[in-house]
């Protein structure tokens, strides 16, 4: 009886159920339909692994260790699991709960003692999902739990993004540092030889003292670099979530251009791409979903109980001709008059999903917004690097004038101060270009949407 009873109830709900969920119609892309630089409109990169964008063997070690050890990312990963299971269980109301109990009471009344074997097979409190409460509810879950996986992918993305940033930082300023050490000893043997022509009294105190600050202001770059890079391999550490390996490969400089340029395709492209606008759209799905359920919430309520089994005052009877039982019990809630709480939550359930819209629009835009800015620094990086390296040269060919001209006397050491002064500047500025150039690549990779495979 039972078992043709539940049965009966399943076919019931697949057939008549429906669902108040409305029909969600996204909005247009709030954004040009090209980037302001113009460039290419072949296809986005996102769908490139990091592996082939970034060519550094030192580098894809780090990524695979953080991506097995990083904390935020594994809390992500928590996240869509937790998600996951919050779907099952709201999908699992769909379908009756069956149960089974064995009871047994033992009662004295009017000198007469009794007892009472049962044994019971039922469902508990079933609500006929008629008008797709529990269908709406159980959608916003599979959303939710659709946005987290989203999340988790976007957190990998980056992971992926700001690892390689801060490598590059701390190769940045491991070429400064050398270029330092080689501008300082540069500097000191200068010092050495015009400190003896001094004392031979062959020199202006003023020139051995310019001579001097060169040695102590290289000194003091040194000291402020070698700060910044403890500084960013701490950050690096912190991002592999384990101490940095001493059996790395070798890097590659900023100069073997290490990150490989990808495309950007066009805006369009970010709506399947990137993978914080894909959970805004889940979220947006899952407000709207809620509406169903609050929509829901005004039909009335269907609850059923039914039970089965066998009663007998000797266990050794259960079993027994005449001892079966059963029972059916259908209860119907309708709601008249609940002081505004279902409105309110209707109400409250539209407002949401306009919120979600709204955070859908903005996660368009802040995409599109962070591709031009990555394709604009790109563009820059490149002139920059071009107008430097011309820079250095010119910069070196008047250091190696004023060097000459000072050996043979006809001109004063300032002159070899001032060009060497610029001449690194020249230099330290030219490895700023480079790694400028290097996290535009990464920044546009990210923005597109990819390294997350």
């Amino acid at each position: 009886m039972t078992r043709r009873a539940v049965l009966g109830l399943l076919v019931c709900q697949s057939v008549s159920s429906c669902t108040f969920i409305p029909k969600l119609n996204l909005p247009n892309a709030p954004v040009s339909a090209r980037y302001p630089s113009g460039g290419k409109t072949s296809a986005a990169s996102s769908e490139i692994a990091w592996r082939q964008v970034f060519n550094d063997a030192r580098l894809v070690r780090l990524i695979d260790i953080a991506l097995a050890n990083n904390r935020d990312l594994r809390v992500a990963m928590l996240r869509v699991e937790e998600a996951r299971a919050q779907y099952r269980i709201e999908r699992s109301a769909l379908l009756p709960s069956v149960s089974q109990g064995t009871d047994f009471s033992r009662s004295h009344q009017s000198g007469m003692t009794s007892n009472q074997w049962q044994l019971n097979l039922g469902t508990t409190s079933y609500e006929l999902d008629l008008f797709g409460r529990i269908r709406s509810l159980s959608a916003k879950a599979l959303e939710q739990y659709f946005a987290k996986t989203e999340a988790q992918r976007a957190a990998q993305v980056t992971l992926v993004a700001e690892l390689a940033t801060q490598y590059y930082t701390v190769r940045q300023f491991g070429e400064l540092i050398a270029n330092t050490k080689l501008t300082l000893a540069a500097v000191e043997e200068s010092y050495r030889l015009n400190d003896s022509i001094f004392k031979a009294g062959g020199l202006l105190e003023l020139d051995l003292r310019s001579s001097e600050a060169q040695v102590l202001t290289a000194k003091a770059n040194l000291i402020a670099y070698q700060r910044q890079r403890d500084q960013a391999e701490n950050g690096l550490v912190l991002m592999l979530g384990q101490p940095l390996p001493t059996n790395l490969p070798a890097g590659k400089s900023l100069a073997d251009a290490p990150v490989k340029a990808v495309s950007a395709g066009v805006p369009s492209e970010l709506l399947q791409g990137r993978p914080d606008i894909q959970e805004a759209e889940r979220t947006l799905r899952a407000a709207n979903a809620d509406i169903g359920a609050a929509r829901a919430a005004f039909f009335p309520t269907i609850k059923l109980t039914a039970q089965e089994g066998t009663v007998s005052t000797e266990l050794t009877s259960l079993f027994s001709k005449g001892t079966a039982a059963w029972s059916f019990a259908p209860q119907i809630t309708l709601p008249i008059f609940t002081g505004g709480r279902n409105r309110a939550n209707l109400d409250a359930a539209k407002i949401r999903t306009r919120i979600e819209v709204a955070n859908y629009e903005k996660a368009i835009q802040s995409a599109f917004r962070e591709v031009a800015d990555a394709l604009a620094a790109q563009c820059a990086a490149r002139e920059r690097i071009s107008t430097l390296q011309a820079l250095v040269a010119a910069q070196q060919r008047r250091y190696d004038l004023a060097s000459a001209r000072d050996q043979r006397g006809v001109s004063s050491y300032l002159n070899v101060v001032a060009s060497q002064q610029d001449l690194f500047s020249a230099q330290q500025n030219l490895i700023g270009a480079r790694y400028d150039s290097v996290a535009a690549r990464i920044k546009l990779y990210q923005a597109v949407g990819g390294g997350w495979k």
